[in-house]
């Protein structure tokens, strides 16, 4: 199972001064919590969530899609225990584990069915536990708007058909989570779905438009005079694309991201796709993740890690990279994890996106970051007689790796011509076989 490990730090509260406590009482509000705490839907995974002292008190947190072989579960079971419980952050050792399992019916299932199929999982989950000496305390199935527990064999409490999670906004977490400042942002699915590449329809001419781009950039790209020209051709491409961005609305009715696609052409994003595989271009549009341009440059970034068709996939690790860091940038670190897990889906070799990935997870401060770039930034522009393509007189923040060094226009990873093969599918998606990209851990 490779391990890509993801640090939720869900909860922002809005009140710095003041430390918002919530009491869950039984397996219904632990339910009820659950997106809460995540930032979003988990769809078709696997939770666990680290308690600490008497009073359970939140800490670590591990999310990993469910596995659709069910030989697979004693081993999954025993790498997230080990990873949750051994590799326990600043909190120490857990005291004890809740557990959920979240899956809507698969085919002609109802959602009890789901749950029964799921129990061996839930029984691998607490023996592995168990086996390190932490119990778990709470093991809940959510399928298709109602839970189970799996430890409870309280009738009243934990009723066999299942208890009705409540109206989305009217629990007692939801109203906490209000006052606190946190935002559920949707399922992990649709947060996926904002990433995937376009359709077959849109496809096929984006497509050629990346085989014309390769054929001609490819050589500059890997030439060292002509990469610098490259570099800067990009960023003014990016740049001019971005102020599109900025100053279009979002249609009211229409799925921002369809039009966001109608903002670019597919030559304008097979050239900034192929552009933003030189590291050189890549760490200078980084700089682009504070306001007024990190909401215009997020935009761009999803747009074209959209366009990302094809024999193209793992081209996306960059625009979904920057995606990620700007969204971390921006405080809003579940979509950062969506979007670095999906980087490493596209290329697992990325070294960008398993940096960032590997400082959200243990929760840094991204300020570093953008300070050094910051710097680099001014240091540039000193040196620079005249304003360089995609500068202006606005405060630019950074977002990237701070202060690494440039790689003379050679793309980073894997080589960045046309893949000799296409692939069949995505790799690592939640509730396929052989897949978990590995846990999303978190820290409260």
């Amino acid at each position: 199972m490779t391990q890509h490990t993801d640090s939720s730090r869900s909860s922002r509260p809005s009140r710095p001064s003041e430390e918002t406590q919530v009491t869950l009482h039984g397996p219904a509000d632990l339910a009820e919590a659950l997106p809460y705490l995540m930032g979003f839907h988990p769809d078709d995974s696997i939770v666990m969530i680290a308690l600490h002292g008497a009073r359970g008190r939140f800490g670590g947190r591990l999310r990993l899609g469910i596995p659709a072989d069910a030989a697979e579960w004693p081993d999954v079971a025993a790498q997230l225990a080990d990873c949750l419980i051994q590799g326990a952050g600043r909190r120490g050792r857990p005291d004890a584990i809740a557990v959920y399992l979240c899956q809507d019916p698969l085919g002609n299932e109802t959602p009890l069915q789901t749950m029964e199929r799921l129990r061996p999982l839930a029984q691998h989950l607490r023996t592995a536990c168990g086996s390190l000496d932490v119990p778990v305390v709470e093991a809940l199935c959510i399928s298709a708007g109602r839970w189970w527990s799996y430890c409870c064999p309280d009738t009243d409490c934990c009723p066999p058909d299942g208890g009705q999670l409540t109206r989305e906004g009217t629990s007692v977490m939801a109203a906490a989570a209000a006052y606190a400042g946190i935002q559920v942002r949707g399922s992990l699915r649709e947060m996926e779905a904002r990433l995937a590449p376009l359709g077959a329809e849109r496809a096929a001419g984006q497509e050629r438009a990346l085989d014309a781009a390769c054929a001609e950039l490819l050589p500059r790209l890997l030439a060292a005079p002509e990469s610098d020209a490259l570099r800067e051709q990009t960023i003014a491409l990016a740049s001019s694309a971005m102020e599109r961005f900025r100053d279009a609305p979002v249609c009211a009715g229409r799925p921002a991201d369809d039009a966001d696609d109608e903002l670019i052409t597919d030559d304008e994003a097979a050239a900034l796709i192929l552009g933003l595989q030189d590291r050189g271009a890549r760490d200078r549009v980084a700089e682009w993740m504070e306001e007024p341009d990190a909401a215009a440059a997020l935009r761009l970034w999803r747009a074209l890690a959209r366009r990302c068709v094809g024999a193209y996939t793992d081209h996306a690790a960059p625009p979904l990279t920057l995606a990620g860091w700007v969204s971390w940038s921006l405080g809003d670190e579940p979509a950062a994890r969506v979007a670095f897990g999906r980087a490493l889906d596209a290329d697992p070799d990325y070294t960008f996106a398993k940096l960032l990935h590997q400082a959200c997870n243990h929760g840094l401060d991204p300020e570093p970051l953008r300070r050094s770039l910051r710097e680099e930034r001014c240091r540039r522009a000193r040196r620079s007689p005249r304003p360089l393509p995609g500068a202006d007189a606005r405060p630019t923040p950074a977002t990237g790796p701070a202060g690494r060094p440039v790689a003379d226009g050679r793309p980073e990873g894997r080589p960045s011509g046309r893949r000799r093969h296409r692939r069949s599918g995505r790799t690592g998606r939640p509730g396929t076989a052989g897949g978990a990209r590995g846990p999303e851990e978190g820290a409260p």
